[in-house]
């Protein structure tokens, strides 16, 4: 193994540390990093545009303050040097802003996100943008308009959606962060497939503001890392309040950081949810969930079992509220302010007509049924039988939390109810693809905070099972706490990381492709 091979399979924890210690440069460490993707992601097409130069340019900038001294080089962010990938939802000064959509190709953003704006404070790298489902609608990276992204693991699976490209940049060495968002489980479910770690944080905790708004009651950008003490220092560097964002809570972040170094489980109660396990879930889920279960227990946690019946509904509601509201965000995409325009071919040239042209066009199978549903279920005579109803049923299962939390620290589930399914396999069934965010939706329909960690290994196919722990709102760190210590024990279980174990990318990539040639010098696919 070379040095550059090293230097990618450190945790960012680890990288901080190198570099806080001067006995790597910034510049090593991203240009790594740039290789790994030039050498792999022609086949694992994690990535919609690379941004090389600005990349080196900003870890040239944090390794001549660090070669300076002084006081500048005491205030680097502990990241600072350390490389990121964001997902091509969050918007971008520099680089494009797609959303994986046709509608948008080559848009350039004129601002920054929040969150980018923080991670440029940080001075972070940014690697490049990842792929997605077209505006996040996918549980499989599958409907975004510039090709699927594949799975690590085995690159004729899916690396979940909707943030496939992110979990598949962090997995394949190509990026040791990213930053996914999660309206449903995007960050989560394709954590979970890809044996990487994804956090939800509680709704309002991470600015939305500059991420392309599907959902909005739903939405939340979180991390993506292979470790549980990694995301949790870059959920430190993106969270807290932000006055832009009308939802942003106003509470002080605690430090998560310190709550995934000092971990314990001992006197907590920890909830199996009923309704989240059992029939429907692949036997090899189960069985590393139980094993789970087994290991907390041998460290001192209490395992009780919790009730939340409404559950049952929530993949129901969630199918109604988020189509809703997406048809509310996408109506901006009218071929008129920005993006693509497409003129009709004959008779008069209306606004109405230009812009159902450009939609036509510019969207793709997945959006548009979703905007039909959504604009069904909020019309007139349907709005209180459909929409209305769902929001009853949201109240429900808020209620169910409450009732959880109130028996348990901290609730536990798989994270998925299989492992990664083949490409292609549920393309053309909707309602098969959507059941793959039955045990993540509740979650953001009640606003709390979710983390998925790798549990192992499935029997039946050797793929990557994802345990997911909830906690109440607000109580992040708590995750951090439970999540360092289940990662801890399984690690000490398997003999070392999950990903350790994953099948080389080397002998499925050796072949040079014009994609990843393109991708060495900054080019977009």
């Amino acid at each position: 193994m070379t040095e550059n091979n090293e230097l990618i399979r450190l945790s960012a924890a680890a990288l901080a540390e190198k570099l806080a210690a001067r006995e790597v440069t910034a510049v090593e460490v991203t240009q790594a990093h740039l290789d790994r993707i030039a050498a792999v992601d022609g086949k694992v097409h994690a990535f919609l545009h690379v941004n090389t130069d600005e990349a080196l340019a900003v870890a040239a900038e944090v390794d001549a303050i660090r070669a300076a001294g002084g006081a500048a080089a005491e205030e680097l962010h502990a990241l600072a040097g350390v490389p990121i990938a964001v997902k091509d939802l969050i918007v971008t000064i520099g680089q494009p802003t797609t959303a994986g959509s046709k509608i948008l190709e080559g848009w350039h953003s004129p601002y920054d996100a929040t969150v980018v704006e923080r991670l440029r404070a940080a001075k972070m790298p940014i690697l490049g943008k990842t792929n997605l489902d077209e505006f996040a609608m996918g549980s499989s990276t599958e409907h975004s308009a510039y090709g699927p992204t594949r799975n690590p693991w085995d690159l004729d699976r899916i690396p979940g959606g909707s943030g496939g490209g992110s979990a598949a940049a962090v997995a394949a060495f190509e990026a040791p962060l990213a930053l996914g968002t999660d309206t449903g489980g995007s960050i989560r479910q394709p954590g979970a497939v890809t044996g990487t770690v994804g956090v939800k944080p509680t709704y309002g905790g991470v600015s939305r503001y500059g991420a392309i708004a599907m959902a909005s009651s739903l939405d939340q950008i979180g991390p993506v890392s292979r470790t549980v003490l990694d995301s949790a220092l870059l959920h430190q560097v993106i969270g807290g309040h932000d006055p832009r964002d009308s939802t942003s809570l106003p509470d002080p972040l605690e430090d998560l950081v310190a709550a995934a170094r000092t971990g314990h489980v001992e006197g907590m109660k920890i909830g199996i949810i009923k309704e989240l396990h059992g029939e429907g879930y692949q036997a090899g889920v189960e069985n590393r969930f139980n094993e789970s279960l087994e290991l907390l227990k041998a460290a001192g946690a209490e395992i009780v079992e919790v009730s939340c019946p409404n559950f049952k509904y929530a993949l129901g509601a969630y199918y109604l509220i988020m189509p809703s509201e997406a048809s509310s965000n996408l109506a901006k995409f009218d071929g008129v302010r920005y993006g693509l325009r497409v003129l009709p071919e004959q008779g008069p040239m209306t606004i109405e007509r230009v812009m159902g042209a450009t939609r036509a066009a510019g969207f793709g199978d997945e959006v548009k049924r979703r905007i039909i549903l959504g604009t069904y279920a909020l019309s007139a005579g349907y709005y209180d039988a459909y929409y209305g109803s769902a929001q009853k049923v949201r109240t429900l299962i808020q209620r169910d939390f409450d009732a959880a939390f109130a028996q348990a620290d901290v609730l536990i589930s798989p994270t998925a109810p299989t492992t990664a399914f083949k490409l292609g396999e549920k393309l053309n069934d909707p309602l098969a693809m959507y059941l793959n965010d039955v045990a993540t939706i509740p979650a953001n329909m009640a606003g709390v905070p979710g983390l998925s960690l790798p549990g192992g290994l499935a029997d039946e196919d050797g793929l990557p099972v994802g345990i997911q722990l909830l906690a109440p709102a607000r109580q992040d760190a708590r995750l951090y706490r439970v999540g360092a210590v289940l990662e801890s024990l399984l690690e000490a279980q398997w003999g070392g990381p999950l990903l350790e174990k994953a099948p080389s990318l080397t002998a499925a990539t050796a072949d040079s492709s014009a994609a990843a040639t393109a991708l060495s010098h900054g080019g977009s696919h």
